[in-house]
């Protein structure tokens, strides 16, 4: 049988085909655009003195002899050297210990399969639901009371605390997403619980790791409202509360905090930079499979 196709219509069908990807790729620099030119004009002003931004904020840096002087008075006047140190403190430790407990609790929930799990599993999910602002004041008072306020250990407790749902819920789908054939091999092999838990779900969740980690990471190095109200020594405060100085009740030395703005991102966008094909694999891996 002789099949006859129209040569009109499949071109068409490329013409239409070829006017979407346009218009995508349109609309995508755009929001390229969108996201990239205000972090290049912050950039841009921290290059310059005070005077010229507030003269000409939308000019290009003319004083090249100058152009490093506001990230080093950020950096040592400015004392983001020490937060940073700070934030790099308890960035990881809460890190590390997010994804130990929470990596547990998510394996508990997913594989040994008691008749609490799900239920389980809803608490620490309602966690997520729980604004900071509404447990701020109750912590304060609680932790004043331990001597935990202006310690980095105060700070490090809640931020685990809030790290922790999101975890657990994204590791959750992780370890349900694993075949069952591999835990009942593992279990004729003589496996006991932990080390199925090392051997056989760790190597497969290492995606889950990764994504939960870099967003556990991520946002407690950028976290200001507990900072901010639990430290007020100096040499323990967090890179987002050092930045405020910058910040006076009747002037304000823009390019110096841009300076410090920078230098605060710089690590993010390394970080997601590297990692950012993982981080969209592991959160679509995590949701469909889950």
């Amino acid at each position: 049988m002789n099949v006859e196709f129209d040569n009109s219509v499949v071109d068409k069908n490329r013409a239409q085909h070829k006017a979407v990807q346009v218009a995508i790729y349109v609309l995508l620099s755009i929001l390229v655009l969108v996201y990239i030119l205000p972090l290049l004009w912050i950039v841009m002003s921290a290059m310059k003195p005070n005077s010229d931004f507030k003269s000409t904020p939308w000019a290009l840096p003319h004083d090249f002899s100058s152009l490093m002087d506001n990230f080093v008075f950020a950096w040592t006047k400015g004392h983001l050297g020490r937060a940073t140190l700070n934030s790099f403190i308890v960035a990881t430790v809460t890190l590390i210990i997010s994804l130990v407990v929470g990596s547990m609790a998510a394996f508990a929930i997913a594989r040994l399969r008691f008749k609490l799990s799900k239920l389980v599993l809803t608490y620490f999910m309602i966690g997520m639901m729980i604004p900071i602002h509404c447990v701020l004041f109750s912590l304060y008072t609680q932790f004043a009371s331990w001597k935990l306020t202006n310690t980095l250990a105060g700070l490090i407790i809640p931020y685990v605390a809030f790290s922790l749902p999101i975890t657990i819920y994204i590791m959750t789908g992780f370890f349900e997403s694993i075949p069952n054939e591999l835990f009942e091999a593992a279990v004729i092999d003589g496996c006991s619980v932990p080390r199925l838990f090392v051997t056989v779900g760790l190597p497969l969740a290492k995606t889950g790791f990764m994504v939960t980690g870099l967003m556990s990471f991520v946002n407690n190095w950028n976290e200001l409202l507990f900072a901010l109200v639990f430290i007020s020594d100096d040499e323990l405060k967090t890179l987002p509360v050092s930045l405020t100085k910058f910040v006076g009740p009747h002037s304000t030395n823009y390019t110096q905090m841009f300076a410090g703005i920078v230098i605060a991102v710089i690590p993010t966008i390394i970080v997601y930079s590297i990692f950012a094909n993982q981080i969209v694999e592991g959160l679509t891996a995590g949701a469909v499979k889950g």
